[in-house]
């Protein structure tokens, strides 16, 4: 059989994974399920390079391991410009269809729950969301386990010649990892005389700004469509958005911005 663009992209099959629940259906939903569905397939391809980039760093390849951080913050920037589109939403147009959406809700999706385990952002009461023994229960259960993106430049940090205390090794890797002096003692260090490293640093610094720009971005846009109402399947809306911003991923590298 020929490939053809369309057989190669299954584009047949990806334009009818849109399918509007309200009467009409009403003009804007097709938008709202349009900007999700991109935001999911954007969570797959930041997966793909972020568990990449663990085994480059595994691998102490810096030099790809750079170009692969300069592409997961790309992609981050794209989500933050999404999020002018679904801005062009008014509280008006949203509630057209907002009860159509019924328990559905953001913070079910499991892609954006692996991406914060991998962050680091660990926390088990996260998998009561979903279905003992599902594929996406198994997925984050397999998550909260692994070592995080953080775990991996420690030991990549390791392979470059710098002495991370074992404990900062081998941890619980379930659990949040606390800032360390020991690990900020280390950065400073690479950042006064490992200029390659610290370029790698850097890029991770880069990925952090613009996940808080993007949560920055995603509480406002929530905000002026449906104010102070409570979110679709149950959550607190923007009252729970906004206790997750200005929570760095890398702390580390924050905590050391003052002593240079």
């Amino acid at each position: 059989m020929t490939v053809t663009y369309s057989s190669y992209l299954k584009v047949d099959e990806l334009l009818q994974c849109q399918q509007p629940l309200s009467e009409g259906p009403e003009h804007d939903e097709m938008l709202f399920i349009v900007i999700h569905q991109s935001y999911e397939l954007w969570f797959k391809q930041l997966l793909h390079e972020l568990d990449f980039l663990v085994r480059l760093f595994d691998g102490g390849e810096r030099n790809r391991a750079q170009h692969t951080l300069k592409r997961v913050d790309a992609i981050y920037r794209t989500l933050i410009q999404q999020v002018d589109i679904l801005e062009t939403l008014t509280p008006l147009e949203f509630n057209s269809f907002r009860d159509r959406l019924s328990t559905a809700s953001g913070f079910q999706s499991f892609q954006f729950r692996e991406l914060e385990f991998l962050f680091g952002a660990k926390d088990a009461k996260k998998l009561e969301n979903y279905e003992p023994g599902s594929d996406h229960y198994r997925r984050l259960q397999k998550r909260l386990e692994a070592p995080t993106l953080w775990d991996a430049f420690l030991n990549f940090l390791v392979k470059e010649g710098h002495r991370v205390p074992a404990d900062e090794l081998e941890r619980d890797f379930s659990q949040v990892a606390p800032p360390s002096p020991a690990v900020q003692k280390i950065l400073i260090d690479i950042y006064r005389n490992d200029p390659l490293v610290s370029e790698i640093c850097e890029a991770l610094v880069d990925i952090d700004t613009s996940l808080q720009q993007w949560r920055y971005r995603h509480v406002k846009m929530v905000e002026r469509t449906i104010g102070s109402k409570m979110g679709t399947g149950g959550s607190s809306g923007v009252g729970y958005l906004q206790g997750t911003l200005f929570r760095p991923v890398f702390p580390d590298l924050w905590a050391i911005r003052s002593e240079f």
